[in-house]
């Protein structure tokens, strides 16, 4: 049998972790530097190594860790071994986690944090956090609980991630001393910068990074630990807003529709369920660029509606629209319903939105955003490193900074579509008004 070579030199913050016996080493650095691929050499060349043994790659969501990660893997990392058969997939059964599976009897477990049942349920040996930010101590907690295979001569848990606010959890981890942080840079990577000099993908892609403005800017091109300054929604926490699922009972609901238009900017359509109480469950967001006003529509209805045309669903009470009058009129042809013009007075609405973040009288908000309630990730925002959803939005949505507090009732017109569409809604549920919809046809 020919050998299999694999070409794989580790740099800078990677060929540190490599070295680390540490139990825990975050990789935190700038988009682009080689984070989430050396850590995955890390575990491949580790399974090869140590018969029998064990690693797990996770993220806090199945879906982000099938489109992003594992397509990692497969084609970056272990192409080579999967073509001569050193390593096969198993796609998981009843009683044991999706898999991929080496001939020495190693095996790299993969899946999703919000399906941790047989996930966690087994010991491993190495286990490997993608987007790290992503995640809550508990989290983490817990699969330092399963570091115990002991095939190995070490176990250890290895994460790697963009920054977020300095005041995160990981980053507070790691200045307590309980994870050693190593921090990436662009020259680390080899399909980036070689013999001394950027490569044409780098000068690229470095070019890309250099059109972010403000903290994205800071994050994703310097790797900086920062907040943005002037939140506009400081009182936003994902440990506090976001939940895993809607709660019992929702199916019955009312439910809210919000939609902000565009093309070149994104296409954002909101879907909320409103519980007993008043409260706004997000559950439901797509977030997309260059498609047409009645393309959108026939995916709606292609969510909410089966075959024959019934409802998967309740109706939406309400769809809330951005006032462009020909947008409008498409949408709800295409649709079938009729919709409202958004209450689009910026000021009330931004306090409309505040307040329902903040803690009501029984200690809770009265925002939540379902994980993994956007339905798919636009290619092209992720390549350019801009927002794709809500939680990406309202994280960095700042007022002017040349505007004092007292002054301010406009926020910075960037990276806001999300935010309009709920903004759209909390004013429409909250300041005043008793919507109908209408069936046309």
């Amino acid at each position: 049998m020919s050998a299999t070579v694999v070409d794989f030199e580790p740099r800078g913050a990677v060929l540190d972790a490599f070295r680390s016996r540490d139990g825990e080493v975050l990789v935190s650095g700038a988009a682009g530097t080689g984070k989430s691929v050396g850590l995955l050499y890390k575990l491949h060349l580790s399974m090869l190594k140590y018969d029998g043994a064990r690693a797990l790659v996770a993220r806090k969501t199945h879906v982000s860790l099938t489109a992003s990660t594992l397509v990692t893997l497969r084609r970056h990392v272990a192409a080579e071994a999967l073509d001569a058969g050193l390593m096969k997939y198993f796609g998981g059964s009843g009683a044991e986690p999706a898999a991929y599976r080496y001939r020495n009897g190693s095996q790299i477990v993969v899946g999703g944090l919000d399906r941790p049942s047989r996930l966690l349920s087994t010991e491993y040996d190495l286990a490997m956090v993608d987007e790290a930010t992503e995640t809550t101590p508990e989290d983490l907690d817990t699969i330092i609980t399963r570091l115990r295979h002991g095939r190995m001569p070490y176990q250890q848990l290895l994460m790697a991630t963009n920054p977020a606010g300095p005041t995160h959890h990981l980053k507070a981890r790691a200045d307590s001393g309980r994870c050693r942080m190593l921090y990436s840079r662009h020259e680390d990577n080899p399909r980036m910068f070689s013999g001394g000099e950027w490569t044409d993908y780098g000068r690229t892609y470095l070019a890309r990074l250099e059109t972010l403005t403000g903290v994205r800017y800071q994050r994703m091109r310097h790797g900086l630990w920062v907040a943005a300054e002037g939140l506009v929604y400081p009182d936003w926490s994902p440990a506090v807003h976001v939940v895993d699922r809607l709660p019992e009972g929702s199916e019955t609901w009312t439910r809210w529709w919000s939609v902000d238009f565009g093309f070149s900017n994104p296409m954002v359509v909101l879907f909320f369920a409103e519980d007993p109480d008043g409260r706004l469950w997000l559950y439901r967001q797509i977030y997309q660029t260059g498609v047409l006003v009645e393309d959108m529509a026939r995916k709606i209805v292609k969510i909410v509606r089966k075959p024959d045309g019934t409802w998967r669903e309740p109706r939406p009470r309400a769809v809330i629209c951005d006032h462009d009058a020909e947008d409008r009129a498409t949408l709800e042809r295409h649709l079938g319903m009729g919709t409202t013009k958004a209450k689009k007075t910026i000021s009330d609405g931004v306090q409309a939105m505040q307040s329902r973040l903040r803690p009501a009288a029984d200690g809770k908000p009265r925002f939540f955003v379902v994980r993994g309630s956007l339905l798919e990730r636009d290619p092209e925002l992720v390549d350019a490193k801009k927002p794709t959803c809500f939680e990406d939005e309202i994280a960095e949505y700042v007022w002017p900074t040349d505007v004092k507090p007292d002054k301010r009732e406009v926020p910075v017109k960037e990276n806001d579509h999300a935010m309009d569409g709920a903004r759209y809604m909390c004013a429409e549920r909250d300041l005043g008004g008793r919507p109908r919809i209408r069936t046309l046809g």
